[in-house]
């Protein structure tokens, strides 16, 4: 019988040096593995973050830019400080209290993508 894995976002980046910025120094993912096929030609890469995983592509054809990741985690308040701390220009993120019961912050990195993380608050 087939076995679904996690699926991995693939999204669309224009400037390689912003996304590791974001993505790297910012969000702290770190870089898995690249590839390009000539020096010039545009990057593939993978990040992660404990147990998330995107794909970061500057090919035409890959993603879309303006993509919405939906993030399950733990520990969302730490890491909402954790980024706070950092004073990054362009994102300040909030916590807001969803309806199902859970906690999100967004954050949108250059290129329009918008990562949603999300924590399931605790009900007694």
């Amino acid at each position: 019988m087939p076995d679904l894995l996690t699926p991995i976002p693939v999204l669309r980046i224009f400037d390689e040096v912003k996304a590791r910025e974001f993505y790297v120094d910012f969000l702290e993912f770190g870089v898995d593995w690249e590839h390009r096929y000539e020096a010039e030609l545009p990057i593939y890469l993978q990040v992660s973050r404990g147990g998330s995983v995107l794909h970061l592509s500057e090919h035409s054809g890959d993603g879309t830019p303006g993509s919405n990741v939906f993030q399950p985690m733990r520990g969302i308040h730490a890491y909402r400080e954790m980024l706070l701390g950092k004073q990054w220009k362009t994102c300040r993120p909030e916590l807001v209290e969803q309806p199902w019961g859970g906690l999100e912050m967004s954050v949108s990195d250059p290129f329009g993508n918008r990562i949603r993380f999300a924590e399931r608050m605790e009900t007694s």
